[in-house]
């Protein structure tokens, strides 16, 4: 067959459109006898479409059509999976384009993923509720399931969440005696280190039956029960005064439509003279999260801009007193995460299945990418009510061994 004869078959018309959608990424599409895109003979690196059920469904939406090809084994990957994610990412970003079925079916997800109070204990038991000998498998030893900080390169994946915990900890300028809430909790390892290391007293919210009966075996483990209470219960209903209150993770789970039900929480919990911290995974400008993402990983989850999370301590008086982007971060702890996930293939596909397995290596390795490409960034943001004494004058405390919470323990206020 011909050059011209080639280009006229209804299959290299598709591969074209689909090139185009995804924004002439550098990589080889390939579908039966044809190929397009140009080919790197140093990297060898193609995508293969195996049926023209895939082809089809990549046309009408290639984000959909990838994912759920992948997952299916209906996709052949030639090549390093993250770099083939992060060429289309960068491609796709700078082409701006998005399928019409995309934003349909993006749409209709939202209505039905909504976070109302059902419907956020449904869309956590489906991500969260798994097996907690999962994420065992891959997790750190304490089973943190968020953004490491590596105070090195060469740390490793235990250090460096100790060391994020330990990060959290000094923002807040926690003192001992103090009442901190704690929402969306995890497997408890923010909780029961607040109490150990800095003397507080912690109520620790989750909607997760799994991780809650394993947060609360901890605390009885560890002797913690009179100073940690796991309360297995939404983050709407938390009730009582505190001191601090800290967030990690969970702000991706709520969705902005109920951004206000979260600042009238803060309002009666740490009212005017208290402080806390949220940090989740954000976005440079406002759009809707990945489609296939929340309709196999995390239904309901919506990564804001920093300016809509912002609007959160706004309605509340409440003032921003620090930000940082751990983007580069949360790049290097999913590395972490998908090299353990790879070497314990072999006990996923006995839990779940050779999709599932796909699936959440398609979810890692397309995280890594997007945190890389910046995509997705990673926030921490410090705030605090008009009243607050703990507010620092410098950010020396936050790095220096000998400089704890003794040495500011009062704010004083500037005089002219």
């Amino acid at each position: 067959m011909s050059t011209a004869e080639r280009e006229s078959t209804l299959e290299n018309r598709l591969l074209r459109r689909i090139q185009g959608l995804i924004g002439q990424a550098p990589i080889q599409l390939e579908f039966d006898q044809e190929k397009i895109g140009p080919p790197d003979p140093t990297k060898n690196e193609s995508v293969v479409i195996r049926d023209r059920r895939t082809l089809a469904h990549m046309v009408l939406d290639p984000e959909l059509g990838f994912g759920d090809g992948y997952m299916q084994g209906r996709i052949e990957i030639n090549g390093n999976l993250v770099n083939i994610l992060e060429q289309v990412f960068r491609s796709m970003r700078s082409s701006g384009k998005r399928s019409w079925y995309g934003r349909l079916f993006s749409n209709w997800l939202q209505h039905m993923q909504g976070n109302t109070r059902g419907g956020s204990a449904a869309n956590i038991h489906h991500h969260y509720d798994l097996n907690t000998d999962f994420y065992k498998l891959w997790l750190d030893s304490h089973l943190v399931y968020t953004c490491a900080y590596f105070p090195t390169h060469s740390a490793t994946l235990e250090e460096a969440q100790k060391a994020k915990l330990e990060h959290v900890c000094r923002k807040l300028r926690l003192q001992p005696g103090e009442r901190v809430v704690d929402a969306g909790c995890g497997w408890g390892a923010l909780a029961l280190h607040m109490a150990r290391h800095y003397g507080v007293s912690v109520q620790a919210f989750n909607i997760s039956h799994e991780q809650i009966q394993y947060a609360r075996a901890q605390a009885r483990r560890e002797g913690l029960t009179d100073q940690v209470t796991f309360v297995e219960d939404d983050y709407r209903n938390i009730s009582g005064r505190f001191d601090a209150f800290v967030s990690v993770g969970m702000l991706e789970h709520i969705g902005r439509e109920h951004y206000g039900e979260l600042g009238r929480v803060l309002q009666r919990t740490i009212g005017n003279s208290g402080r806390g911290l949220m940090h989740f995974i954000g976005r440079n400008r406002p759009a809707p999260f990945s489609t296939w993402i929340r309709k196999r990983i995390f239904p309901g989850a919506y990564v804001p801009a920093l300016r809509e999370a912002l609007e959160i301590f706004e309605r509340q008086n409440y003032s921003v007193l620090d930000v940082e982007n751990l983007r580069l971060h949360y790049a290097k702890t999913l590395e972490h995460w998908l090299a353990r996930y790879e070497r314990s293939v072999e006990s996923v596909s006995s839990m779940f299945g050779p999709e599932f397995v796909r699936a959440w290596r398609l979810y890692l390795a397309g995280s890594i990418a997007s945190f890389r490409t910046g995509m997705l960034q990673l926030f921490q943001v410090v705030f605090a009510g008009s009243a607050c004494r703990q507010i620092p004058w410098t950010r020396a405390y936050l790095y220096t061994e000998s400089a704890r919470l003794e040495n500011e323990s009062q704010w004083t206020p500037a005089r002219s």
